[in-house]
């Protein structure tokens, strides 16, 4: 599978997948409800899991997935 680079809207942490996007939404979708209750706790799941890889590369986007923000955020 090829891995491609992602951001999260809320919040632009850089992450890449590494399983299948039909397994992680499969892996999501299994998370009890009060992890599925926020982006933070399902991408360090999804993270702890193997799944995504976070990218601690210092390279953010903004709500409107601009790249390293914009003028309006």
């Amino acid at each position: 599978m090829e891995q491609r680079d992602y951001f999260a809207k809320h919040g632009g942490v850089h992450f890449e997948n590494i399983a299948d996007p039909s397994e992680i939404n499969q892996f999501v979708n299994n998370l009890p409800e009060e992890k599925r209750e926020s982006l933070y706790e399902v991408l360090y799941e999804l993270n702890n899991a193997g799944m995504i890889r976070l990218l601690n590369d210092g390279v953010w986007a903004d709500g409107e997935g601009e790249i390293g923000g914009s003028d309006e955020c």
